[in-house]
């Protein structure tokens, strides 16, 4: 018997994904440089807020991906992997809302 493979609920914008990943690795290594050359302070953390709004953004895509596909699918076939994709889903809201 053969098993489907599993497909995560982002893969259909995983090229999106990847591409914004890609820039804010570019803002990481504009930071990197912004210190090394001693930039004015505000216009660090002025970018520095910007790449964490980016980082966001993905983590919060991520979790809407996640909540419509796994979360869905694991709540229609209920029972344990139900509770445990709610806990998952719930402890990584938590963790955002940290951050």
């Amino acid at each position: 018997m053969s098993e489907t493979p599993h497909h995560h609920g982002y893969i259909h914008a995983k090229d999106d994904y990847l591409k914004r990943l890609r820039r804010i690795e570019g803002q990481a290594r504009g930071l990197q440089r912004m210190v090394e050359e001693e930039q004015y302070c505000i216009d660090i953390l002025t970018q520095v807020s910007a790449m964490t709004k980016a980082l966001q953004s993905v983590a919060l895509g991520l979790l809407d991906e996640h909540m419509n596909h796994c979360v869905v699918d694991a709540a229609r076939a209920g029972g344990h992997e139900a509770d445990a994709k709610l806990k998952e889903a719930s402890d990584a809201i938590a963790r955002l809302v940290r951050s």
